[in-house]
């Protein structure tokens, strides 16, 4: 997840989002940068417009390393990091 993919990820979890699938499993990232950040913001907004819960598992470290030094990690409903 990064600058270079960032607007498509984030119109296809939207699109998920709309849909009702509203878990997200991000075991498979494995590079990112605080553009992922922005991508996961979007997500949780558009959860929170229609009025769904969203949920983001196996968070990277470094993604929670991002978030954290950003001061975003309390406000994204991300549970435990991949291991």
């Amino acid at each position: 997840m990064s600058l270079a993919n960032a607007v498509q990820l984030a119109d296809l979890g939207i699109a998920a989002i709309q849909s009702g699938d509203t878990t997200f499993d991000l075991s498979a990232v494995r590079t990112c940068d605080s553009s992922a950040l922005v991508v996961l913001l979007a997500w949780q907004r558009t959860a929170q417009a229609t009025g769904r819960s969203l949920e983001v598992s196996g968070v990277p470290a470094d993604m929670l390393s991002l978030a954290t030094v950003y001061g975003v990690s309390s406000v994204l409903p991300i549970s435990a990091p991949a291991g």
